[in-house]
This record gives structure tokens, sequence and C-alpha cells, in this order.
């Protein structure tokens, strides 16, 4: 099985990425991605993991990123940039500039909550390991460490989802920039999850062909289909989309660790074929297969 998303406590996950790489190989994972959120911090441990397990791995990054599809609307972007150089300055000079926005924002969504919830900065901190990848999922945390909330699923969906009045949006690369500097840092883009926001019984003549092919003129490699969080309706016109312009074709899990979502490693695969792709387009770093 091939799993081309995942998350370490690098950014938003729950497994350290030994216990990430520990976990997949536990579940029959041949070859895993490690995909945190802005940073390759959790690549070095993971790569020393895969060589111990035996299993194969690609690291990459999920690329936070927001794209303007109207006059008065940006909507957010998560891009799969797999295997980029890490010592690409223009790639992660604006990955830094994410991740220092990310505490800002966070401070103040903390500010925000603490009018009305006994939370704090300092138990946010807390459930992080030093320099990880801030993000909702850590304020989530905290609220359920308050007991506030039961789990991070309940936070996001009761209090902390984005049209909460808690909710601050941060700075993110511009997409189409962001597909840019991937592909001129020798990575492989592939949009992370697309359309989870499709409505139950729309038209699929109501979807954004011409928002996609904006990202396929601007370079975009790939699409992750098979996620659970794609509606059945969009997979079979992303699918088409993919096959039209011979994009890479992806599936996976997007697990963050059996109490960070409920997402399972594997429930989601990519085949070898499309890995296959994705190695060949790359020239930024090497996986370890």
């Amino acid at each position: 099985m091939i799993d081309l998303h995942t998350h370490s406590t690098k950014s938003d996950g729950k497994d350290t990425p030994t216990e990430l790489v520990a976990n997949a190989k536990a579940n029959g994972i041949s070859v895993l991605a490690i995909t945190d959120h802005d940073t390759t911090a959790g690549w070095e441990e993971a790569l020393m993991a895969a060589r111990s397990h035996k299993i194969g791995l690609v690291p990459g990054i999920e690329v936070s990123t927001r794209q303007l599809i109207s006059s008065d609307r940006r909507i957010s972007v998560h891009m799969l940039a797999y295997l980029p150089d890490p010592n690409n300055q223009a790639l992660f000079t604006e990955l830094e500039k994410t991740r220092t926005s990310r505490i800002s924002r966070a401070k103040k969504m903390v500010e925000l909550l603490a009018e009305d919830y006994p939370i704090t900065w300092e138990l946010v901190q807390a459930e992080l390991e030093p320099g990880a990848t801030i993000g909702r999922p850590a304020i989530a945390d905290a609220m359920v460490s308050a007991g506030i909330v039961p789990t991070r699923s309940d936070a996001f969906t009761s209090i902390l989802h984005n049209r909460s009045k808690y909710y601050v949006s941060d700075h993110s690369l511009d997409t189409l920039e962001a597909i840019s500097l991937i592909r001129k840092a020798g990575g492989v883009s592939v949009i992370a999850h697309p359309l989870i926001d499709f409505p139950a019984g729309a038209s699929i003549q109501d979807l954004p062909t011409q928002y996609f092919e904006e990202l396929i003129s601007a370079g975009l490699d790939g699409i992750e289909v098979y996620h659970r969080s794609v509606p059945d309706p969009a997979k079979k016109w992303l699918e088409d989309l993919a096959l039209k312009h011979n994009l890479i074709v992806t599936g996976s899990s997007d697990y963050h660790g059996l109490t960070g979502k409920d997402n399972r490693l594997g429930e989601n695969q990519t085949s070898p074929e499309m890995l296959e792709r994705i190695i060949d387009q790359a020239s930024g770093f090497e996986a370890f297969l």
C-alpha cells in the first residue's frame, strides 16, 4: 500500500516521525509520504526510521496557500509538494513567512477564545513540540485538555470552524506562486483534498473548471482525488479532468494519529504507476525506496 499524505508532531499530527513510520509499517504500508504543514523538520527522523523499518519514504510538505477566485474572495488551498530541494531558498523563505504568520494568528484566536473559554497561550504551547508548525489543531487539543470539548474533531465542528467568530485568517503563499516555487525547487505539486466543500446535490456543471485549468496552466502536476473529504460526485469529475490533462492522481489517508483525526493509514492509496511518475518528475530530493 502507498499512502502519500500523513502528518507528524512536527506540525499537527500526534505521532512523532519515528512513530508515524513504525505505525505505517505495522499497518501494511509499503511506501509512506510525510507531509507536515509548511516544514521539512520531520524528514531526517522519518528517513532514519524508514531505513530501520525497511519501508519506503517520500519526503514532502503540505504547503498552505490562498487563491483569489473573485474580486473579493480568496480561498484556502493546500498544495502537497513532493521531494522539493530542502535547501531551496525561495520556497523556504515563503514557508518561514507562513509559519511566523501562523503563530500570530493562533495567538489572536486564543485571545478571542479566552473571552468565553478557560484557555491560554501556555495551554496551546504545551500541546506542541518546540518548533512545530502551529495551527488550529493545537488550539483544539488545548481545548480538549481544558475540558471544553471531548475531542479535536468536536472542537472544529462546534467552535473552530472557519465561520466561527473566533476564526482568524493568516498569511499564506499565493497558490499559483506556490506551484511555480515547488517546481523551481525540483518538487512535484499535487493539490490536496480538492472540492471538499462541494455541496450535496449540486450539479457537476457547478464545478469550477476554469479554476482548475488556471492551476494546471500554472504547472500543477497532480490531484489528490481519493481522500475521505472529497465528495463522490466530485471524484469522477476530477478523474476525468486528470485524464484530460495527463495529471498524476493520488489517494491518501491524511493521517494525523489515532487521536488526531478519524483518518486511518492506508484508507486511500496511490497506485505504483502514479508514485513512479512523481519519482520521475522530481529533481529536488531523492525518495527512499
